[in-house]
């Protein structure tokens, strides 16, 4: 059984991967991998790939494959909610990180699986992807660190929150310029950790009607806690018995 922990991009990063055959090496690639995606799509770096086509070093053209992926992921979501997610605010640096971590997190998990692992589970700052479930996963109370909301069970896939509780009011509503204020959390179980990440940055962003928005897209199950504490449960979300 392979189990590290390393802090990377910012928070901490957590593996554990119960399948005795694979390598130490699959963690060594993991965490290169999630330094690499740091150093290269960093806003807070000056010399990352994201920093550098901000200031104009870089044209559209000169762009890797990878930064045009994440780019297209923001452009398709800040489309899908009507311009309320939008990583290109005004008088702001670009910023596509809430993008970037789920992304690059799901290629890690892909990374997993390439190298044998069918049973394991990658902690990013409180966003999951596992393999080979059930999985026992806790979500943290909106309002006190040391209770929890809800336990999913989770098989396989990727579950990620959006709150204010971390960072404060961190999430811009785009159409206003304002923070997003009218969600205290919500999380997003998705297919995978892309999907699950930029749903609940992107709908927390949307206030109150993203709820409904991320339960209308396929695959995705929503728990959230609105601001009047109210909450919102999607039929399938997977509560843990």
């Amino acid at each position: 059984m392979l189990h590290r922990v390393e802090h990377v991009m910012g928070f901490p990063v957590s593996l554990r991967v119960d399948d005795e055959h694979v390598p130490e090496s699959a963690a060594d690639a993991v965490f290169a991998w999630l330094r690499e995606v740091d150093a290269r799509f960093s806003p807070f770096k000056e010399d990352s790939e994201v920093s550098r086509y901000d200031r104009g070093e870089l044209s559209a053209a000169d762009l890797s494959a990878d930064l045009r992926e994440i780019l297209d992921l923001c452009e398709h979501y800040r489309i899908a909610t009507g311009g309320a997610f939008d990583v290109r605010l005004p008088g702001r640096r670009l910023d596509p990180c809430a993008v970037v971590k789920g992304w690059s997190v799901q290629r890690a998990a892909e990374l997993l699986a390439a190298a044998g692992a069918t049973r394991f589970v990658l902690n990013a700052g409180g966003d999951v992807v596992a393999a080979g479930g059930p999985w026992r996963v806790g979500v943290r109370h909106p309002e006190h660190a040391d209770k929890l909301c809800t336990v999913l069970s989770l098989d396989g896939g990727a579950v990620a929150t959006s709150a204010r509780y971390e960072r404060g009011d961190h999430i811009v509503d785009g159409r206003t310029g304002d923070a997003a204020t009218g969600l205290l959390s919500l999380t997003v179980v998705a297919p995978t950790l892309t999907e699950a990440d930029s749903v609940a940055t992107a709908a927390f962003a949307m206030g109150p009607e993203g709820v409904d928005w991320a339960a209308s897209l396929e695959g995705c199950e929503v728990f959230a806690v609105d601001a009047g504490r109210r909450v919102l449960r999607t039929p399938g979300f997977p509560a843990a018995a």
